[in-house]
């Protein structure tokens, strides 16, 4: 079984759609998302569609799903990230609205022993941020993987060697998976990755060869910066897209 899972689009639809193309180079069998499909970026309406389109087989709601769809009222934002979430929810159109309110709470289970999280599986809120964060989480859970979002990192925790990190740096990345050990791991962001490097990251997991690859894609940074200043939306939400940071 071939998966492809994603997430943090962030309403950037320049990096979802070259994401999509890269994808559709791919032998997939499952389709997975990890929430925030919105937030950030200047097209949201549009975001939502291309997902809605695309019919994940498995999703969870991000933080910015749950503000901009109304269900929260994103008084724990910082000030520009609520800004932007507060323009979007002007902007969504009630069928958008009423498909990110839809959006099913993590954690979900999967085949193959696999669960779902926006940022945790105890918390879809919390962000697992190093090693202190994810090694109570892998000991707890019982799943042989569970992948989250929400750091816009990408990241892979295990108990190997008692416990590891690795931190995926190539645009390629190959990880060799054992059936008996636990893993915790984050594919990156499609639409706003925060760990260097600009490019959408999304990662292809296939169980017949326990091998998860995350890749990153080339995008036009440029248009989806110039997008978001258009739509007079905070500039560092455009200025750090080229930075990945």
């Amino acid at each position: 079984m071939r998966y492809f899972i994603f997430s943090d689009v962030h309403a950037n639809l320049d990096a979802f759609n070259a994401v999509l193309s890269a994808i559709a180079e791919e032998r997939v069998d499952r389709i997975v998302f990890l929430g925030d499909i919105v937030g950030y970026g200047a097209q949201p309406n549009e975001t939502v569609d291309r997902l809605k389109e695309l019919k994940p087989d498995a999703m969870v709601r991000g933080n910015h799903d749950k503000v901009i769809a109304g269900i929260e009222d994103g008084r724990s934002f910082q000030n520009l990230a609520h800004a932007s979430a507060m323009w979007a929810r002007v902007q969504i159109r009630p069928d958008n609205r009423d498909y990110l309110q839809r959006m099913p709470q993590g954690p979900i289970t999967l085949e193959e022993e696999i669960q779902i999280a926006h940022g945790s599986p105890h918390d879809e809120d919390f962000y697992i941020m190093g090693h202190w964060d994810a090694r109570p989480i892998l000991y707890r859970n019982q799943s042989w993987i569970v992948f989250y979002g929400h750091t816009h990192l990408p990241m892979i925790y295990s108990t190997e060697s008692k416990f590891a990190q690795c931190y995926p740096e190539d645009d390629e990345f190959y990880y060799s998976l054992s059936e008996d050990k636990q893993y915790l791991i984050n594919p990156g962001s499609v639409g706003q990755p925060r760990d260097l490097n600009p490019q959408a990251s999304f990662a292809l997991l296939d169980t017949d060869e326990n091998m998860i690859c995350i890749k990153r894609v080339e995008y036009d940074i440029q248009a989806a910066q110039r997008k978001i200043r258009e739509a007079g939306l905070p500039t560092w939400h455009a200025d750090r897209l080229a930075t990945g940071r």
